[in-house]
């Protein structure tokens, strides 16, 4: 099942340090980690662990990632710290063709890991598509797609792995 120490090296490895780009709606950013999302935290302060913290608190524990199998818990949190865990569930509803109700509850559970490795592709077409339609897919797209093709590979390989 789902190990989030490996999946967290592997975003802040993403993520990198401190960033302000003047078109990211996020603000000033740290390990990923934007003044938008935490109006009331200093960024420019935010230490690795904390971020890491973060990710567990409100990325990884809300898409159940300890319950995900190998690959899909990296996909699946990648996706809740994009675009919200809400929508990274409903997405993998969606790859999974079940009801999106934004809720991973067991039937989605067990859809998702009896459907791995194949719901891999699925779920990140459906990731894709998301950045193609985002207003700033001119401007990051090339990167997230880059980022959505390592992390894709990556995940195919876990869920092989004995």
């Amino acid at each position: 099942m789902g190990d989030f120490q490996r999946c967290v090296a592997v975003i802040l490895a993403e993520e990198g340090g401190q960033v302000n780009h003047p078109r990211d709606p996020g603000g000033l950013t740290q390990y990923g980690i934007s003044q938008r999302s935490y109006p009331d935290l200093n960024i420019a302060a935010l230490t690795k662990e904390s971020a890491v913290a973060l990710y567990r608190r409100d990325y990884w524990n809300p898409v159940h990632g300890d319950e995900l199998p190998e690959g899909l818990d990296l996909l699946v949190l990648d996706s809740a710290i994009n675009q919200g865990p809400a929508t990274a569930i409903r997405l993998l509803q969606e790859a999974l063709k079940l009801n999106q109700d934004g809720i991973l509850g067991p039937i989605t559970l067990a859809n998702a890991r009896r459907t791995v490795p194949n719901v891999l592709a699925e779920f990140c077409a459906r990731r894709a598509w998301r950045y193609e339609i985002n207003r700033h897919e001119d401007a990051f797209g090339k990167g997230w797609f880059r980022r959505l093709f390592r992390l894709f590979a990556l995940a195919r390989d876990w869920s092989r792995t004995p």
